[in-house]
């Protein structure tokens, strides 16, 4: 860049994307240290609300829904599966496809975890009025599906 060209912090664009991308990297750290009393991270607790939502998923649907490679859910399945929180089953009309389900174990740690996790919610959209949470959201969405579509 040369000293005629704006930098790009002096855009209210990037700072504002700055500002975002922070405010993200905040809630993962706060939500992180949340968690750690039950011995859970913030990819297990996305296992455990997708396999509630929808018992039965297979390992590839759950990447997909998570937007991480297959080989992240099966390094991450077993140790679930160890703990006692997720079972594993063949489908009996697909031998290749093992479907997902929630223990009793692991249903009552996504409860818990999710009354840590509505907590820390509440506490940050607190600084937002009900419309600009709103807004947020469609902001938001706006962008992942601009980004999903390249």
């Amino acid at each position: 860049m040369n000293n005629m060209q704006a930098l790009p912090w002096d855009n209210p664009r990037f700072k504002n994307w700055i500002a975002l991308v922070r405010a993200e990297k905040a809630v993962v750290r706060a939500l992180t240290r949340a968690l750690a009393p039950l011995d859970l991270k913030i990819g297990q607790l996305d296992v455990l609300m997708n396999l509630y939502r929808h018992p039965g998923m297979s390992q590839h649907d759950v990447a997909r829904r998570l937007l991480v490679g297959r080989s992240n859910i099966t390094m991450l399945l077993p140790q679930m599966e160890k703990q006692g929180v997720l079972r594993r089953e063949g489908d009996p009309k697909d031998r290749r496809i093992m479907r997902l389900y929630l223990t009793e174990q692991g249903e009552a740690l996504l409860m818990d975890a999710l009354k840590v996790y509505s907590t820390l919610i509440e506490r940050v959209m607190a600084q937002s009025s009900a419309a600009e949470c709103d807004r947020m959201g469609d902001q938001m969405r706006r962008i992942e599906e601009m980004l999903n579509s390249d």
